[in-house]
């Protein structure tokens, strides 16, 4: 059964080989805009599904892999910065702090669906403006989520982790491999009841 992975990301694209080699791509261009009053705990949930629908709607025939990753602190979502300032703000409030990134990853084969997220806790030292824009010029933080990446000089920044690395790179691989395997058993078995999370529902676009 092919796989299709719904994502520009080249660390997605690197991580994904850890689970397989026969993969396509398929670069989507989603609204990512959050209903309002969602909460912070499953917006990760909510734009993974929404980008691997949308994959499956073009490749219906094929498992289509969707994830999204955000990090949070204090219930604030915090996404890619906008500009350097923006990039500055965010790495001065995650000074001294723990954060938790949340990576939803969304399975689809057709109508069929799965989706799960998984949470890493990741804690940083105390920053000096000088280190924050010695990272800042390195030009790393510009395209992540909370203005670093720990797969590069923003490891330099990180005390310790509780979790799975590789959710903060952007992809819980070994947590995806065992729900990838379920789902493409049941897949098989049309009978077989497809989880999505029940508890916290994802409301509507206003």
């Amino acid at each position: 059964m092919k796989i299709v992975l719904a994502s520009g990301s080249p660390r997605r694209q690197e991580l994904l080989k850890f689970v397989t080699d026969d993969f396509e791509l398929c670069r989507l261009s989603v609204d990512e805009t959050l209903p309002q009053g969602m909460p912070v705990e499953v917006a990760a949930m909510f734009l993974a599904d929404k980008k691997a629908k949308a994959g499956a709607e073009l490749f219906p025939d094929q498992i289509v892999i969707g994830c999204d990753t955000v990090v949070i602190l204090d219930d604030e979502i915090m996404g890619k910065p906008k500009d350097r300032d923006d990039a500055f703000s965010m790495l001065r409030k995650l000074s001294g702090e723990t954060h938790i990134v949340m990576t939803g990853v969304a399975l689809y084969y057709g109508t069929k669906s799965s989706v799960f997220t998984a949470e890493t806790q990741v804690t940083f030292y105390e920053l000096s403006d000088e280190e924050i824009n010695a990272y800042l010029d390195t030009g790393e933080p510009f395209d992540k989520a909370g203005a670093y990446g720990i797969q590069g000089k923003g490891a330099l920044l990180v005390r310790h982790i509780e979790g799975d690395y590789f959710n903060v790179v952007g992809l819980p691989i070994a947590a995806l491999s065992r729900n990838l395997k379920q789902f493409e058993n049941a897949v098989k078995k049309p009978r077989v009841f497809f989880h999505r999370p029940t508890a916290k529902k994802f409301p509507e676009n206003n």
